[in-house]
């Protein structure tokens, strides 16, 4: 009975995601009909209007926001589980504000220098360097501690501190040169080209593929460290590979698309609740590909709700993950 349940949510999942993606492709400020979408997808017609609009526009775009979503939600899933705390998302370790910090370096600095035109590959570059340099911070430091609790705050404290940074660089900024870095701090999915899909559908697939293989484990972790020891899992590699894994997923997502909020916070609980299991098994291609969906209906929203106006997707995200984790508190009625 279970395993039909867990078919059928899977397949409803997948129809709901197919569904946001092709409305995402043939609705915007140039309506598409759908027959003309699917003619031009099956038919791979790209040398007429409609064809260059949707392939060099809308379906990177929204492939890009399908995955980033799918894998927002599963690093958020494996940080909640390692920390044993509902209220964690992937860039509590301060993954995004490293990411910020080194496109504000780049954008900003960068400017400063006259250097006048910056590529959009080169703020990707420098965000995923950013993160990557963090996490190097959080790994290293996982290596030597090992309370939980500890490397949580420690990973607080850096975003803070990258954060600090980041406001001394918008602060002797010229205002004129601020919007861009704004914008990309609001996060968004326009402007992805081809090869940034294909980069993150690789980089992003090999690191979920890993994240999936650590499923025994944190079932393990479940019912604690020692049982977990007692059924041979290395704790000190095991915590490693986790935050590798989390800060890895959420800083390529955040070098492509700027930070995005919530997904990895409320995604994860949404799953537990439909599929009504902490087997990992089950919940982290359940919680990717309802991140996925998620994402790819918020993204909608933020291209249509004042069309032509785009609003940042972290808006939308927000707007839809705010309510479920202050449901989450009140139902917990602690603080957490």
């Amino acid at each position: 009975m279970n395993i039909a349940r867990y078919a059928g949510l899977f397949i409803l999942f997948l129809v709901l995601l197919a569904v946001s993606l092709l409305v995402n492709i043939g609705v915007g400020t140039e309506s598409i009909p759908f027959v003309e979408v699917c003619k031009i997808i099956c038919q791979n017609v790209s040398d007429s209007t409609y064809g260059a609009i949707i392939w060099e526009i809308r379906l990177p775009r929204a492939l890009a926001g399908a995955l980033c979503g799918a894998y927002l939600a599963a690093a958020g899933l494996l940080l909640q589980v390692f920390f044993r705390n509902p209220i964690v998302g992937p860039y509590i370790l301060g993954v995004s504000s490293g990411a910020a910090l080194m496109v504000g370096l780049v954008m900003l600095g960068g400017l400063s220098l006259g250097i006048l035109s910056i590529h959009p590959l080169f703020i990707s570059v420098a965000a995923f360097a950013g993160a990557l340099a963090v996490m190097l911070i959080i790994l290293t430091v996982a290596g030597r501690i090992r309370s939980v609790v500890t490397l949580l705050v420690i990973g607080l404290m850096t975003g803070y501190l990258c954060h600090a940074i980041t406001s001394v660089l918008i602060a002797f900024a010229e205002e004129k040169k601020l919007k861009g870095f704004v914008l990309w701090q609001m996060g968004s999915f326009s402007g992805i080209c081809w090869n940034e899909v294909y980069l993150v559908s690789v980089m992003g697939g090999g690191l979920l593929f890993g994240a999936y293989l650590l499923c025994k484990p944190l079932n393990a972790l479940l019912l604690g460290e020692d049982y977990a020891k007692s059924m041979g899992v290395n704790i000190t590699l095991f915590r490693l590979l986790i935050v590798t894994f989390s800060s890895a997923l959420a800083g390529m997502v955040t070098a492509f698309a700027g930070p995005v909020a919530f997904i990895g916070l409320a995604v994860p609980h949404m799953a537990r609740l439909t599929f009504g299991t902490s087997d990992n098994k089950i919940l982290i291609p359940g919680a990717a590909l309802l991140g996925a969906a998620v994402t790819s209906l918020c993204d909608l929203i933020a291209r249509l709700l004042f069309s032509p106006v785009e609003l940042p997707i972290s808006a939308i995200t927000a707007i839809f993950g705010a309510p479920v984790v202050i449901g989450l508190l009140l139902r917990k009625k602690t603080a957490i």
